[in-house]
């Protein structure tokens, strides 16, 4: 890979260990994935912050190089893994509680914005067509560079940090104008928002690094990030382009009986415990759309919602807050339904929620069982 003076200096240590060791991770992210060179970046968001995820020795890495190390772009930052304001009410681990805030602080003390978020591209400005970024988020990175026009590599932990830090990310072939060799044609009708999370995730299986997906002129913002959501699960696709693709792309149907066989795969339970919606986190307009549903209905059971802080503060002011609170949920802000340590197989035995990336992620990491349904049909189905 051809690096500039600058960059050779960085990587044999000449700017101090920090920027040596992160020059290290990008070189090594750029030989797997073929890059011929670093890019600038103008944005880098970061994953790596739940302490479920990265543990003793991502917590010990964290705390190390914060006493250094100091992001040079916009740097923002996942879900962790609870909200601080409400903490106490979930009986968690002193342990975890203590990590989870050594981490928080370290990313602080970093210069990154806590914005603890899986979907920046609702809560900032987003930049000019065209910037690169640097985004470790699946979905976030699915939505820059197909619903956004953004440029990003699918990063990781440590590519992003290493990003944020070095303000490079490595030119892979998802940075390019790229031609992808499949599309996918939409043949459901009537789709909601399960099934464009339904079809991200079979897109991410059939795909490469990226696809063409035909027949999404009716998709509206909120089915493309659930679509963005499924697709980052299921495998290593992190780009779809709208339309056919050209003539020589292999040609693959999305139809009513692949909906189905990946419902019978992620639902596995005819009722939950308890509800949760956010994952992708809900967004204000996803908030309204569900007080709106409700129409001053009630939950029968316990319903945990998940949104950034930013979202909430303004839902607040709208007055949506108090109604969702009426119908008996609980707003949580700073974490997500992935990987938190709020939902366990000792409390629950099944979850129910409209989320494919929450269905995956509640079932092989949170080890509980799923019923999967749309919002609509949660709303019939559990409220009176």
């Amino acid at each position: 890979m051809e690096l500039t003076r600058e960059e050779e200096s960085a990587l044999k240590g000449e700017q101090g260990e920090i920027m040596q060791m992160a020059y290290r991770i990008l070189v090594a992210t750029g030989e797997a994935v073929d890059a011929e060179k670093l890019v600038p970046i103008e944005w880098a968001h970061l994953s790596g912050v739940n302490y479920n995820t990265i543990g003793d020795a991502g917590e010990e890495f964290l705390s190390n190089i914060s006493k250094n190390a100091r992001v040079k772009v916009r740097t923002t930052l996942n879900p962790m893994g609870f909200d601080i304001d409400n903490v106490e009410n979930y009986n968690l681990d002193k342990n975890f509680i203590s990590k989870q805030l050594s981490i928080k602080n370290s990313y602080e003390t970093m210069g990154v914005t806590p914005s603890f978020s899986c979907i920046p591209y609702e809560i900032f400005d987003i930049p000019k067509e065209g910037t690169q970024v640097a985004f470790a988020e699946s979905n976030a990175a699915i939505h820059a560079n197909s619903y956004d026009n953004l440029k990003t590599n699918k990063e990781s932990a440590f590519s992003a940090l290493a990003s944020a830090i070095t303000g490079k990310s490595p030119y892979s072939s998802l940075r390019k104008d790229d031609s992808p060799n499949i599309t996918i044609r939409m043949k459901v009708k009537n789709p909601n928002e399960l099934t464009y999370g339904m079809l991200g995730f079979f897109a991410g299986k059939v795909g490469d690094t990226s696809v063409n997906i035909s027949g999404l002129e009716d998709m509206d913002k909120r089915q493309c990030k659930a679509m963005c959501g499924g697709m980052g699960t299921s495998g290593t696709c992190a780009k779809f382009l709208f339309g056919d693709g050209d003539a020589n792309c292999e040609k693959v149907d999305f139809d009513e009986k692949e909906m189905q066989n990946i419902h019978d795969e992620l639902n596995t339970s005819e009722k939950g415990d308890l509800i949760t919606l956010g994952s992708p986190q809900l967004g204000l307009e996803e908030i309204s759309d569900l007080v709106g549903k409700l129409k001053g209905r009630s939950f029968t059971k316990r319903c945990m919602i998940f949104c950034p802080r930013t979202v909430k503060e303004q839902a607040r002011k709208i007055g949506y807050i108090n109604e969702l609170e009426r119908a008996g949920c609980e707003i949580l802000s700073d974490c997500c339904t992935c990987l938190t340590p709020l939902i366990t197989k000792n409390d629950v035995d099944a979850v129910t929620t409209n989320s494919i990336k929450g269905a995956f992620y509640l079932k092989n990491s949170n080890g509980v069982d799923v019923n999967l349904k749309s919002l609509s049909q949660i709303i019939e189905d559990e409220t009176n």
